[in-house]
C-alpha cells in the first residue's frame, strides 16, 4: 500500500513554532525552576533574548540579566503582572539604546507588582523607564541617563510613572532629561527617596499626584531642582506632598526644554517650585546656590501659560503651602527672568539678590480664608511677594503676613514595602 507524506496541518504547524520558540528562549536564558509560577530567569544575550523572556514570563517570575551592555534597536515591552526585573547594578548592567529606531520608550510597562532594580537605561529616543497603570510598582536602583548631557532632543522623561497606586523608587539616578528625570504623574501614594537627579531640565517633579513623600534626595545642576506642579485636563489633581529631608544646590543649568512645554517656562536657578498644587508642605531641607530663587510659589496664570487654557474645574491658585524648618544658602543673584532680573535691582539694588522664598501674590478672589495660602514658620528666610498680577506695582517683602502655619501632612505609607 503506497502512502504519501502528509503536510503538517496549520495546527500542528503552530505548535511546532511555540515549541522552537520556547526552545530557543530556554537556549538563551537558563532557567531555573523555584515552583509553579516562581521562576527565575537568567537571560544570557540579553539584546537578542530579553524581548523573548518578557514576553513568555509568568506572574511571580524574577528576570535576572548580567553585567554588560547591551544594544537595542527598539523598545522594550512588559505586560504580565509580578515580574521582578533585575540587573547586576546600575551601572554594571546597560541597556544601550543609542541606536534605537522604533518605539517611544526604552522599558515600557503596563503591569502591576512590578519590580526594577540594579539596571542602566541610556540614550533612549524617548522617554527611558515608562510604567502605566500599574500597583504596587517598585523601581530602585535604577538609572536612566542620556549620555550626551543637556540636548533638547534627549527624552522627555528618565524615570516615569504614570497613573499608578503605591510607588516607590528609590536609590536611583536621573541624568539629561529635556523634562523631568524623575517624573511622577497622574498617581496616587507615593515616595521618592534617596534619590540624585543631575543635568535635567526638572530634576524630580510630582504633577497631578496625590499623597506624594519626596525626601532624602540630591536635586542638582537641574533648571529646576524639585517641581510640584498641577496642571490642567487632566484625570485629577494633585494635593497633599511633603519635600522633606533633601539637599536641593546649584540648580542653575540653562533650561533645554522643547519650546512649548510645560517646564519650558522653568527659569534656570529654581530650587524648589510650587506651580498651582495645594497641600504642600516643605521642611527640613537644605536649600542652596539657585540663582532664581530658592523656593518659588506661583499660580498657573505667572508663569508663561495662557490662562484661556485653564478650565472652569481647574484651580489654578496654590494654596495651603506650608514652608518650614529648611537650611538656606545664599540664592537669588542672577534671576533667569528678565523681570526677576528688574524686580531684584528696583528692590535690592544691582549687588543685591531675591530673598529665599518668591511667591506670585496672586490670590483667588473668592478665597474667603482668613490666612494667606502660603504660611512660613523659618528663622531667616524672607517672602518676597512679587505682586505678579499688577505687574510687580506693589511687590514687598512680607514677613508677618505670612507668619501662620497649616497642619502637618500624614506620613506616606506603601502596603508592599
Amino acid at each position: 500500500m503506497n502512502t504519501k507524506e502528509r503536510s503538517p496541518s496549520p495546527r500542528h504547524q503552530s505548535w511546532r513554532v511555540s515549541t522552537w520558540l520556547s526552545l530557543a528562549l530556554l537556549i538563551g536564558a537558563g532557567l531555573a525552576s523555584c515552583g509553579p509560577g516562581n521562576r527565575v530567569v537568567t537571560v544570557e544575550d540579553v539584546s537578542n533574548n530579553l524581548q523573548l523572556a518578557l514576553l513568555d514570563a509568568r506572574p511571580g517570575d524574577i528576570i535576572e540579566l548580567p553585567a554588560g551592555t547591551f544594544a537595542f534597536d527598539r523598545g522594550l515591552t512588559l505586560t504580565v503582572d509580578d515580574i521582578t526585573l533585575r540587573g547586576a547594578g546600575m551601572d554594571e548592567t546597560i541597556l544601550d539604546f543609542s541606536g534605537q529606531v522604533s518605539g517611544a520608550e526604552g522599558l515600557l510597562v503596563t503591569a502591576s507588582d512590578f519590580t526594577i532594580e540594579d539596571i542602566g537605561i541610556e540614550d533612549t529616543r524617548g522617554d527611558a523607564l515608562k510604567v502605566r497603570d500599574g500597583e504596587r510598582i517598585i523601581i530602585r536602583r535604577v538609572r536612566t541617563e542620556w549620555t550626551n548631557g543637556p540636548d533638547t532632543d534627549n527624552g522627555a522623561y528618565g524615570i516615569y510613572p504614570v497613573q499608578t497606586r503605591h510607588t516607590l523608587i528609590e536609590d536611583s539616578v536621573a541624568i539629561g532629561a529635556s523634562d523631568a528625570g524623575i517624573y511622577v504623574g497622574q498617581s496616587e501614594n507615593v515616595i521618592v527617596r534617596g534619590n540624585r537627579a543631575s543635568l535635567n531640565v526638572a530634576g524630580i517633579e510630582i504633577e497631578n499626584t496625590v499623597g506624594a513623600d519626596v525626601l532624602d534626595n540630591v536635586a542638582t545642576d537641574n533648571t529646576g531642582g524639585i517641581l510640584v506642579f498641577n496642571m490642567p485636563n487632566l484625570p485629577m489633581e494633585g494635593h497633599s506632598t511633603r519635600v522633606f529631608g533633601n539637599q536641593v544646590i546649584g540648580n542653575n543649568t540653562m533650561n533645554f526644554a522643547p519650546p512649548g512645554t510645560a517646564v519650558s517656562s522653568v527659569p534656570p536657578g529654581s530650587g524648589i517650585i510650587i506651580n498651582s498644587n495645594d497641600g504642600v508642605e516643605i521642611f527640613d531641607n537644605d536649600i542652596a546656590g539657585n540663582n532664581t530663587g530658592n523656593i518659588l510659589v506661583s499660580s498657573y496664570f505667572s508663569v508663561g501659560y495662557s490662562p484661556r487654557e485653564a478650565t472652569e474645574v481647574f484651580d489654578p491658585y496654590p494654596e495651603g503651602i506650608f514652608i518650614h524648618d529648611n537650611r538656606f544658602g545664599p540664592a537669588g543673584q542672577l534671576p533667569g527672568r528678565p523681570e526677576l532680573e528688574a524686580l531684584k535691582t528696583a528692590l535690592f539694588g544691582a549687588n543685591g539678590r531675591l530673598p529665599d522664598i518668591l511667591w506670585d501674590g496672586i490670590v483667588n478672589p473668592e478665597r474667603t480664608a482668613a490666612q494667606p495660602p502660603v504660611c512660613v514658620r523659618e528663622e531667616q528666610a524672607q517672602v518676597l511677594n512679587m505682586d505678579a498680577g499688577n505687574d510687580g506695582a506693589n511687590a514687598r517683602v512680607a514677613v508677618e503676613e505670612h507668619a501662620c502655619q497649616f497642619d502637618a501632612l500624614p506620613i506616606i505609607e506603601l502596603p508592599h514595602v
